[in-house]
């Protein structure tokens, strides 16, 4: 029972710092996001449809709106993870409609989830909670 225990604090910990490591291994701060969004408003058109995108204001230099599927939208912050006190390093959707990219370093991202395609950059862009009822999207942190 004790050694049951010991066991399950000792992994416990372990788990804990993990958490704690991954959250401070990226470099762009965190900062507050409340933002309410109706995907189905006629201004929203860009994210009505699986793959659309958009820029929206919020977060350190603004946010990319990728819509993942019809229940799932990724919310996407605009600043470098390799140049996070540059603000002219402001991450753009490319031609392609799939990759984000810094034009500072040219450091690439993908849309759909943030990581690193292409370097200098190692760390992924820093994502927002989003939640969808089908009416009403939310883009929290």
């Amino acid at each position: 029972m004790v050694r049951t225990l010991l066991i399950g604090l000792l992994l416990l910990s372990f788990s804990c710092k993990k958490k704690a490591q991954t959250a401070a291994a990226n470099p762009v701060p965190s900062i507050p996001v409340t933002i309410t969004l109706y995907p189905n408003d006629p201004l929203n058109f860009k994210v009505q449809a699986i793959g659309g995108w958009m820029y929206i204001n919020g977060g350190i230099n603004g946010i990319v709106l990728y819509r993942k599927s019809n229940e799932e939208f990724v919310a996407i912050e605009r600043t470098s993870s390799y140049l996070p006190d540059n603000a002219s390093a402001k991450v753009k959707v490319m031609s392609d409609n799939f990759t984000l990219k810094d034009s500072i370093s040219d450091s690439r991202w993908r849309m759909f989830d943030g990581t690193v395609t292409k370097g200098p950059a190692t760390s992924s862009l820093r994502l927002y909670g989003t939640t969808y009822d089908g009416n009403t999207l939310r883009i929290l942190n």
